[in-house]
Protein backbone atom coordinates (compact mmCIF):
# COMPACT_ATOMS: atom_id res chain seq x y z
CA UNK A 1 0.00 0.00 0.00
CA UNK A 2 1.71 3.42 -1.34
CA UNK A 3 2.02 5.61 1.69
CA UNK A 4 -0.86 8.38 1.53
CA UNK A 5 0.43 12.37 1.88
CA UNK A 6 -2.35 13.36 4.62
CA UNK A 7 -3.88 16.41 4.31
CA UNK A 8 -4.31 18.38 7.54
CA UNK A 9 -8.30 18.58 7.19
CA UNK A 10 -10.48 15.18 6.40
CA UNK A 11 -12.43 14.66 3.28
CA UNK A 12 -15.31 12.87 5.46
CA UNK A 13 -15.85 12.65 9.10
CA UNK A 14 -17.98 11.09 11.27
CA UNK A 15 -17.62 13.17 14.82
CA UNK A 16 -19.20 11.26 17.97
CA UNK A 17 -22.41 10.51 15.70
CA UNK A 18 -25.16 8.20 17.35
CA UNK A 19 -28.31 6.87 15.12
CA UNK A 20 -31.01 4.77 16.76
CA UNK A 21 -34.20 3.44 14.84
CA UNK A 22 -36.62 3.49 17.77
CA UNK A 23 -35.35 1.49 20.51
CA UNK A 24 -32.64 0.04 18.13
CA UNK A 25 -29.30 1.77 18.43
CA UNK A 26 -27.19 1.12 15.19
CA UNK A 27 -24.54 4.01 15.87
CA UNK A 28 -23.73 4.74 19.08
CA UNK A 29 -21.26 7.34 19.31
CA UNK A 30 -18.78 6.35 15.65
CA UNK A 31 -15.78 8.72 14.82
CA UNK A 32 -13.88 8.33 11.72
CA UNK A 33 -12.24 10.57 9.26
CA UNK A 34 -11.53 9.79 5.33
CA UNK A 35 -8.62 11.96 4.18
CA UNK A 36 -8.54 12.95 -0.13
CA UNK A 37 -7.76 10.28 -2.12
CA UNK A 38 -7.83 7.80 0.66
CA UNK A 39 -9.91 4.47 0.58
CA UNK A 40 -11.15 3.96 3.85
CA UNK A 41 -12.93 0.34 4.27
CA UNK A 42 -16.34 0.13 6.65
CA UNK A 43 -15.91 -3.51 7.62
CA UNK A 44 -18.51 -5.81 10.15
CA UNK A 45 -21.03 -8.54 10.25
CA UNK A 46 -24.74 -7.59 8.48
CA UNK A 47 -26.91 -5.11 10.75
CA UNK A 48 -23.50 -3.38 12.62
CA UNK A 49 -24.65 0.68 10.46
CA UNK A 50 -22.25 -0.06 7.12
CA UNK A 51 -24.92 0.99 5.42
CA UNK A 52 -26.41 3.17 8.01
CA UNK A 53 -22.92 5.44 8.28
CA UNK A 54 -23.11 5.69 3.60
CA UNK A 55 -27.05 7.06 3.93
CA UNK A 56 -25.66 9.56 6.38
CA UNK A 57 -23.12 10.64 4.12
CA UNK A 58 -25.24 11.24 1.22
CA UNK A 59 -27.46 12.85 3.85
CA UNK A 60 -30.44 10.67 3.25
CA UNK A 61 -30.16 10.70 7.21
CA UNK A 62 -29.55 12.64 10.14
CA UNK A 63 -27.42 11.70 13.16
CA UNK A 64 -29.63 12.05 16.58
CA UNK A 65 -25.66 13.68 18.05
CA UNK A 66 -22.87 14.11 16.76
CA UNK A 67 -21.30 15.63 13.01
CA UNK A 68 -21.13 14.61 9.61
CA UNK A 69 -18.30 16.64 7.84
CA UNK A 70 -18.62 15.86 3.69
CA UNK A 71 -16.57 17.66 1.29
CA UNK A 72 -14.92 19.49 4.16
CA UNK A 73 -18.32 20.72 5.16
CA UNK A 74 -20.58 20.11 7.92
CA UNK A 75 -23.48 19.17 6.44
CA UNK A 76 -25.57 17.52 10.06
CA UNK A 77 -28.04 20.38 9.35
CA UNK A 78 -28.07 21.08 5.81
CA UNK A 79 -31.48 21.23 3.59
CA UNK A 80 -32.07 19.53 0.87
CA UNK A 81 -31.20 21.80 -2.04
CA UNK A 82 -27.62 22.06 0.24
CA UNK A 83 -27.38 18.30 -0.15
CA UNK A 84 -27.72 18.50 -3.75
CA UNK A 85 -24.68 20.10 -3.89
CA UNK A 86 -22.89 17.77 -2.24
CA UNK A 87 -24.50 15.02 -3.96
CA UNK A 88 -22.84 16.21 -7.31
CA UNK A 89 -19.12 15.63 -5.22
CA UNK A 90 -20.14 12.39 -3.58
CA UNK A 91 -21.87 9.50 -5.28
CA UNK A 92 -23.43 6.25 -3.97
CA UNK A 93 -22.91 2.98 -5.99
CA UNK A 94 -26.19 0.85 -4.25
CA UNK A 95 -26.07 -2.56 -3.87
CA UNK A 96 -28.68 -2.91 -6.56
CA UNK A 97 -27.14 -1.27 -8.82
CA UNK A 98 -30.25 1.26 -8.78
CA UNK A 99 -30.31 1.55 -12.53
CA UNK A 100 -33.20 3.23 -14.96
CA UNK A 101 -34.64 -0.32 -15.98
CA UNK A 102 -35.96 1.02 -19.04
CA UNK A 103 -33.09 2.58 -20.31
CA UNK A 104 -30.04 0.69 -22.06
CA UNK A 105 -26.68 0.69 -20.19
CA UNK A 106 -25.80 3.67 -22.44
CA UNK A 107 -28.63 5.63 -21.65
CA UNK A 108 -28.00 4.63 -17.96
CA UNK A 109 -24.46 6.10 -17.81
CA UNK A 110 -24.96 9.28 -19.87
CA UNK A 111 -27.85 10.24 -17.50
CA UNK A 112 -25.53 12.41 -15.58
CA UNK A 113 -24.09 13.44 -18.30
CA UNK A 114 -27.50 14.69 -19.85
CA UNK A 115 -28.06 16.69 -17.18
CA UNK A 116 -25.33 18.84 -16.99
CA UNK A 117 -26.64 20.21 -20.20
CA UNK A 118 -23.33 21.49 -21.69
CA UNK A 119 -22.23 18.95 -23.88
CA UNK A 120 -23.34 17.49 -27.19
CA UNK A 121 -25.05 13.92 -28.38
CA UNK A 122 -21.33 13.18 -29.59
CA UNK A 123 -19.45 14.37 -26.35
CA UNK A 124 -21.93 12.32 -24.41
CA UNK A 125 -21.09 9.26 -26.72
CA UNK A 126 -17.66 9.35 -26.66
CA UNK A 127 -17.73 9.79 -22.88
CA UNK A 128 -20.34 7.05 -22.78
CA UNK A 129 -17.68 4.76 -24.56
CA UNK A 130 -14.76 5.51 -22.38
CA UNK A 131 -16.52 5.24 -19.43
CA UNK A 132 -18.10 1.62 -20.36
CA UNK A 133 -14.87 0.58 -20.78
CA UNK A 134 -12.96 1.60 -18.22
CA UNK A 135 -15.80 -0.86 -16.20
CA UNK A 136 -15.20 -3.77 -18.88
CA UNK A 137 -18.70 -3.65 -20.26
CA UNK A 138 -18.45 -1.62 -23.38
CA UNK A 139 -19.98 -4.59 -24.95
CA UNK A 140 -23.33 -4.38 -23.26
CA UNK A 141 -23.77 -0.38 -24.56
CA UNK A 142 -27.53 -1.30 -25.90
CA UNK A 143 -28.67 -3.56 -23.52
CA UNK A 144 -31.31 -3.26 -20.60
CA UNK A 145 -30.39 -3.94 -16.81
CA UNK A 146 -32.42 -6.87 -16.87
CA UNK A 147 -30.03 -8.65 -19.44
CA UNK A 148 -26.90 -7.95 -16.91
CA UNK A 149 -25.81 -10.40 -14.23
CA UNK A 150 -25.91 -8.69 -10.58
CA UNK A 151 -22.21 -8.23 -11.40
CA UNK A 152 -22.05 -6.49 -14.22
CA UNK A 153 -25.17 -4.37 -13.33
CA UNK A 154 -22.41 -3.12 -10.39
CA UNK A 155 -19.63 -2.25 -13.43
CA UNK A 156 -22.26 -0.35 -14.72
CA UNK A 157 -23.70 1.67 -11.84
CA UNK A 158 -20.07 2.59 -11.02
CA UNK A 159 -19.58 3.63 -14.59
CA UNK A 160 -22.87 5.93 -14.41
CA UNK A 161 -21.29 6.86 -10.95
CA UNK A 162 -17.83 8.24 -12.54
CA UNK A 163 -19.73 9.92 -15.35
CA UNK A 164 -20.83 12.64 -12.68
CA UNK A 165 -17.04 13.33 -11.96
CA UNK A 166 -17.77 13.11 -8.63
CA UNK A 167 -14.36 13.69 -5.93
CA UNK A 168 -15.52 10.50 -3.54
CA UNK A 169 -17.32 7.60 -4.52
CA UNK A 170 -19.40 4.99 -1.63
CA UNK A 171 -19.79 1.92 -2.26
CA UNK A 172 -22.12 -0.30 -0.75
CA UNK A 173 -21.24 -3.59 -0.36
CA UNK A 174 -19.82 -4.11 -3.98
CA UNK A 175 -19.01 -7.75 -4.27
CA UNK A 176 -21.80 -9.56 -2.30
CA UNK A 177 -23.93 -11.87 -3.99
CA UNK A 178 -21.72 -12.08 -6.87
CA UNK A 179 -19.11 -14.70 -8.38
CA UNK A 180 -15.84 -14.86 -6.92
CA UNK A 181 -14.44 -14.34 -10.37
CA UNK A 182 -16.83 -11.20 -10.80
CA UNK A 183 -15.83 -9.98 -7.53
CA UNK A 184 -12.17 -10.07 -8.09
CA UNK A 185 -13.00 -8.14 -10.51
CA UNK A 186 -15.09 -5.38 -9.07
CA UNK A 187 -11.98 -5.26 -6.58
CA UNK A 188 -9.74 -4.81 -9.61
CA UNK A 189 -11.67 -1.62 -10.97
CA UNK A 190 -12.37 -0.35 -7.51
CA UNK A 191 -8.41 -0.25 -6.82
CA UNK A 192 -7.67 1.18 -10.63
CA UNK A 193 -10.40 4.16 -10.64
CA UNK A 194 -8.41 5.12 -7.00
CA UNK A 195 -4.81 4.76 -8.75
CA UNK A 196 -5.99 6.34 -11.90
CA UNK A 197 -8.73 8.95 -10.85
CA UNK A 198 -7.49 9.53 -7.37
CA UNK A 199 -10.96 9.60 -5.86
CA UNK A 200 -11.97 9.46 -2.23
CA UNK A 201 -13.59 6.10 -1.58
CA UNK A 202 -15.52 4.71 1.17
CA UNK A 203 -16.09 0.47 0.51
CA UNK A 204 -18.81 -1.22 2.72
CA UNK A 205 -18.17 -4.62 2.97
CA UNK A 206 -17.96 -7.76 5.07
CA UNK A 207 -15.47 -9.09 2.86
CA UNK A 208 -11.66 -9.23 4.50
CA UNK A 209 -10.19 -9.95 1.23
CA UNK A 210 -11.21 -7.35 -0.71
CA UNK A 211 -10.57 -4.80 2.16
CA UNK A 212 -6.63 -6.31 2.59
CA UNK A 213 -6.92 -5.44 -1.47
CA UNK A 214 -8.52 -1.84 -1.19
CA UNK A 215 -8.10 -0.28 2.29
CA UNK A 216 -5.71 2.19 3.18
CA UNK A 217 -7.51 2.17 6.74
CA UNK A 218 -10.52 0.86 8.61
CA UNK A 219 -13.35 0.80 10.28
CA UNK A 220 -14.87 -2.12 12.37
CA UNK A 221 -17.99 -1.46 13.44
CA UNK A 222 -19.31 -4.39 16.36
CA UNK A 223 -22.95 -3.63 18.71
CA UNK A 224 -23.35 0.10 17.37
CA UNK A 225 -19.57 1.26 18.22
CA UNK A 226 -16.51 1.76 16.32
CA UNK A 227 -13.90 -1.04 18.09
CA UNK A 228 -11.18 -0.34 15.91
CA UNK A 229 -9.69 2.30 13.32
CA UNK A 230 -6.82 1.51 11.37
CA UNK A 231 -4.54 -0.12 8.58
CA UNK A 232 -5.05 -3.77 7.77
CA UNK A 233 -1.83 -4.58 9.34
CA UNK A 234 -2.98 -3.05 12.18
CA UNK A 235 -6.21 -4.92 12.29
CA UNK A 236 -4.44 -8.20 12.06
CA UNK A 237 -2.16 -7.57 15.09
CA UNK A 238 -5.37 -6.39 16.76
CA UNK A 239 -5.49 -8.50 19.93
CA UNK A 240 -9.29 -7.94 20.14
CA UNK A 241 -11.45 -10.62 20.85
CA UNK A 242 -13.85 -9.41 18.56
CA UNK A 243 -11.93 -8.87 15.40
CA UNK A 244 -10.10 -12.01 16.35
CA UNK A 245 -13.09 -14.08 15.32
CA UNK A 246 -14.07 -12.04 12.64
CA UNK A 247 -10.66 -12.62 10.85
CA UNK A 248 -10.69 -16.37 11.88
CA UNK A 249 -14.42 -16.78 10.64
CA UNK A 250 -12.76 -15.53 7.30
CA UNK A 251 -10.42 -17.39 6.89
CA UNK A 252 -12.73 -20.76 7.15
CA UNK A 253 -14.25 -19.13 4.40
CA UNK A 254 -13.27 -21.41 1.45
CA UNK A 255 -11.44 -19.30 -1.32
CA UNK A 256 -13.87 -19.61 -4.80
CA UNK A 257 -16.83 -20.56 -2.55
CA UNK A 258 -19.56 -18.54 -4.15
CA UNK A 259 -19.91 -14.84 -2.28
CA UNK A 260 -23.61 -15.10 -0.91
CA UNK A 261 -23.32 -18.22 0.62
CA UNK A 262 -19.98 -17.36 2.08
CA UNK A 263 -21.62 -14.34 3.21
CA UNK A 264 -24.32 -16.61 4.97
CA UNK A 265 -21.50 -16.72 8.13
CA UNK A 266 -21.74 -13.23 8.40
CA UNK A 267 -25.85 -12.83 8.51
Amino acid sequence: MTEHVQHPQPYIAFEHVSKSFGDNQVLNDVSFKVFPGETLCILGRSGVGKSVSLHHIMGFLKPDSGRVIVAFENITDYNEEQLEEIRKKVTMVFQNGALFDSLTVGENVAFPLRERQDLDEEQIYQIVDGLLDMVGVKPMRDLLPSDLSTGMKRSVAIARALAAQPECILYDEPTTMVDPLMATLLGDLIQKLKQQLKLTSIVVTHDMRLAKKLADRIVFLYEARAIFVGTVEEMEQCPDEVIRQFLELDRLIIPGQDEGQGGELYT
